[in-house]
């Protein structure tokens, strides 16, 4: 099954960000977050944002108290995974694997970023069959 393509303009990312960082919060609590990372939307800016959100399915909100609680419906892995996949698609035709050695080529690592990366391939090194095992059967 395909994974659904996540569509999100910049600013729309940003205020889905504040609510996978914080959790369900108001208009107010949202804005208030943007500014705290030096970003200044108007209010009625957040609700827009908000509303066009809940219109696409990404937020749903709460309308049982004054001011409605949001919250995201879809979870920040399934939309990197989407948005890596839609660059892997645009810029790297397809191969992952470019995408990986560019990263690994220009990127800068911590070293716990490092040891994960190599226990990684470490996982992929034992599950590639070895060269005198391909095409052996029983």
């Amino acid at each position: 099954m395909a994974e659904r393509q996540y569509d999100l303009g910049e600013a729309e990312l940003e205020v889905l960000k504040a609510l996978w960082d914080h959790g369900p919060s108001t208009v107010r609590d949202v804005l208030n977050q943007l500014h705290e990372q030096g970003r200044k939307p108007a209010y009625t800016t957040v609700l827009t944002f908000l509303s066009r959100l809940e219109q696409k399915g990404f937020v749903v909100s709460d309308k049982s108290n004054f001011a409605y609680v949001y919250r995201s419906a879809v979870s920040r892995d399934r939309v990197t995974r989407s948005r890596l996949r839609e660059l892997v698609h645009h810029f790297f035709d397809g191969a992952s694997g470019r995408l990986a050695l560019q990263l690994v080529r220009t990127a800068k690592f911590t070293p716990e970023e490092v040891a994960e990366l190599q226990r990684l391939i470490d996982q992929l090194e034992t599950k590639k069959p070895r060269i005198d095992e391909v095409g052996k059967t029983g």
